[in-house]
């Protein structure tokens, strides 16, 4: 596993294309590593474009893009992960992956497909599919099933008409000034990060140290529950407030979640 691009934890620190490069080194590392072992290249590279369950880490300028260079040089291929982060969600674009200049060979989507209907589906070149042509066994009682079709249909007509992606990227940066002020009242509040409504908010006890706030967070969150705020937390620590509302979410709904947040670090911190 290479080493996760976390620009606030992480060796290398923030999100310019100096630290890119590093943590894309990391790739080119294990990529060495199992040539060395198997004497042939990896087979493919997995990765989220944004890592939620990683703790809502946006990664530097360029890793992805990069990273993916290396894995192609080397045969491999690039697989990117889709089912939190895409459908518009971040706002700037449509799938998160283009935030990184990253051409991927295969993308898997999920849940927002379906908008609670359970659908998923992966995407690829055609010469990658061709290779299911070889006589391998591949059946799905369900797949392609025409009430599926119609639901994955009437999703993408709503996020058109809806404007959903432009309403992701307008109220997500209302949302983060509203978190980034409150980080400047707070002081368990370490960082905060993400990309249209995708975002996070770690909770450190130190500013220094980093020492996670995994018990602060649970407190936080129970405490937002009791005011119908649901929130969950992430990240290796469980101290990542993950904050990923629907894509209606609109600036009052962004105040009340705020203000909810607000009264509940007055209390804990």
């Amino acid at each position: 596993m290479a080493a996760l691009p976390d620009p606030y934890r992480g060796d290398f620190k923030g999100y310019g294309l100096e630290a890119g490069r590093a943590y894309a080194g990391s790739v080119g590392e294990k990529i060495e590593i199992i040539r060395r072992n198997t004497g042939t290249g990896p087979a493919a590279f997995i990765a989220e474009a944004i890592s939620g369950c990683g703790g809502q880490i946006v990664f530097p300028e360029g890793y992805l893009g990069e990273a993916a260079q290396l894995v192609k040089a080397a045969g491999g291929l690039v697989i990117i992960d889709e089912v939190q982060t895409g459908f518009g969600r971040v706002g700037r674009h449509f799938w998160a992956y283009d935030l990184q200049n990253c051409v991927p060979d295969i993308v898997t989507l999920g849940k927002p497909i379906g908008n609670g209907h359970p659908m998923a589906a992966v995407v690829t070149t055609p010469e990658i599919a061709a290779g299911f042509a070889n006589g391998m066994e591949f059946f799905s009682s369900f797949g392609g099933n025409p009430v599926s079709a119609a639901v994955g249909m009437a999703v993408l007509d709503v996020i058109e008409k809806e404007r959903l992606q432009e309403k992701a990227l307008v109220t997500g940066h209302y949302l983060k000034q509203r978190l980034v002020e409150l980080a400047a009242r707070h002081p368990l509040i370490g960082d905060v990060r993400g990309e249209g409504l995708f975002l996070g908010v770690e909770l450190v006890r130190d500013h220094t140290t980093l020492e996670p706030a995994t018990r602060e967070a649970g407190e936080i969150i129970n405490l937002m529950r009791d005011q119908g705020v649901l929130l969950s937390t992430d990240g290796p620590f469980d101290n990542v407030l993950k904050i990923k509302p629907p894509m209606a979410f609109g600036a009052g709904e962004a105040d009340i979640m705020t203000d909810t947040l607000d009264a509940a670090l007055t209390r804990v911190g």
